[in-house]
């Protein structure tokens, strides 16, 4: 698993312009599944859903991870709509998003290049003012130690980023902990060498995906 921290957008946005007597309106959302990026474009479709088509792509994942991606035409001639959408979502390096472009109908048949220029250039306008916020990839550790290693263990939170989720104390300490997924070894090895092995480290092992 990538462990690797992505960008992923921090609101929606959106983007309109009139070509040709056709209005187009791009909606950006942030969609960190198949099933919610396929709720937003459901969403998009009863808000409008007197315009003559909805075309969509979504990138639920990482941004890199095709099996994640899906598009649709929505009755544009094939390759006009859902591909430029996705093209324009998959090349901007921002994961679980999924972009609706809304079509309202002028009359003046726009050809395929026109099509495509105006579905991808839309998307394309929305992501320039599209805030992001960046996705860490965590996972959690359970320390088992002893309470003279406490101060050891705390003092190397700050260090490597991890934050205290919980602690039960008994005849030992058992601390959980949540941590960026590239830093376990790095903490793990450090927490070893400074306690002399005695803190026993466990990988919990419920990565956000």
């Amino acid at each position: 698993m990538n462990d690797l921290p992505y960008l992923i957008p921090a609101q929606p946005t959106q983007f309109e312009e009139e070509i040709k007597k056709s209005v187009f309106i791009t909606y950006l959302a942030h969609t960190p599944s198949i099933d919610l990026a396929k709720a937003f474009v459901e969403q998009i479709k009863s808000k409008h859903s007197d315009a003559r088509h909805n075309c969509w792509g979504f990138v639920a994942g990482r941004p890199e991870d095709s099996m994640q991606w899906g598009f649709s035409d929505d009755g544009e001639p094939s390759g006009t709509a859902g591909k430029p959408i996705l093209a324009q979502l998959s090349g901007s390096g921002v994961g679980e998003i999924t972009a609706v472009v809304t079509r309202y109908s002028g009359g003046i048949k726009l050809g395929t290049g026109g099509l495509v220029k105006a579905y991808g250039g839309g998307v394309q306008q929305a992501l320039k003012s599209l805030q992001t916020i960046e996705k860490k990839i965590t996972t959690k550790l359970l320390l088992e130690l002893d309470y003279g290693f406490m101060p050891i263990a705390q003092s190397l939170f700050p260090q490597f980023g991890a934050q205290e989720v919980s602690a039960e104390y008994s005849e030992l300490v058992k601390m959980v902990i949540e941590i960026e997924l590239r830093q376990v070894s790095d903490f793990t090895q450090t927490i070893i060498n400074k306690s002399g092995a005695k803190v026993q480290v466990t990988s919990l092992d419920k990565q956000q995906r």
